[in-house]
């Protein structure tokens, strides 16, 4: 019985079980982000690094990352520069469309392709693959991705996308509490005021970050995105290199 009580004790206490553990989100500019579950298990989302105009020195450095998984919205070179890198440096499994994971140069034991609707383990987490409404050249198809934490609270990363209706959807069968919100403006992204609109009529999370501008003077900038979501209570504008608990 005493063996029975120590036991229950300790899987209380496990940081992978245990509900409303922070998760630790870094911002290291554009789309780029590592996200930290509180069990310790660590995921690259869009590594665009040594590259990156924004991503701080210290932080340029892949062989300090060490995730234990990466994942690609899609393949486009300002969110997949530094994928190949970093998994050889890391050994992570490197997950997003099967199309373009297959066509990485990486061991077939590192890749891990899906499409929509698919969900594909990473230690105590899920990633679970949904739409996004975008390009995706040379290959896949566009993805948003969310992360299922342990305790049952979920990450949504959109990728580059346009407002679409099947958000709603994505509310209904995930409501994210956490989304990382692409906001890139210019020519080739969702204008700031539209992702504002997006998540006005599509989600309520308890964070959202504005992700994927001021890169480039093609992009929109920083007062663009404080116009659109500074008077949001759930908004956090973030800078690069920045690390927040969620």
């Amino acid at each position: 019985m005493r063996a029975l009580v120590l036991l229950a004790g300790l899987l209380m206490a496990s940081p992978a079980l245990a509900d409303g553990q922070p998760v630790k989100v870094t911002w290291l500019g554009h789309a780029t982000f590592v996200v930290k579950a509180a069990s310790g298990t660590t995921v690259v989302i869009d590594p665009f690094i040594t590259g990156n105009p924004k991503t701080p020195a210290e932080h340029k450095d892949l062989k300090k990352l060490q995730p234990d998984a990466i994942l690609l919205t899609h393949s486009h070179q300002d969110h997949t520069a530094d994928a190949v890198p970093l998994a050889k440096a890391s050994k992570a499994k490197v997950i997003g469309a099967h199309d373009h994971i297959v066509s990485l140069d990486i061991p077939d034991e590192q890749k891990a392709g899906g499409n929509v609707g698919g969900v594909i383990a990473v230690k105590d987490l899920k990633v679970h693959l949904v739409p996004a409404m975008h390009g995706s050249s040379p290959g896949g198809r566009p993805l948003g991705v969310i992360i299922e934490f342990a305790d049952g609270r979920k990450l949504y990363h959109t990728g580059d996308t346009w407002i679409f209706g099947d958000m709603a959807l994505i509310q209904e069968f995930y409501a994210p509490d956490i989304i990382l919100m692409q906001a890139g403006g210019g020519p080739y992204n969702q204008q700031p005021d539209v992702a504002r609109k997006a998540l006005d009529r599509f989600f309520r999370p308890s964070a959202v970050v504005p992700m994927h501008y001021g890169t480039w003077p093609v992009l929109a900038d920083e007062a663009a995105v404080k116009k659109a979501f500074g008077d949001h209570p759930k908004a956090k504008i973030m800078t690069p290199g920045q690390t927040l608990s969620l």
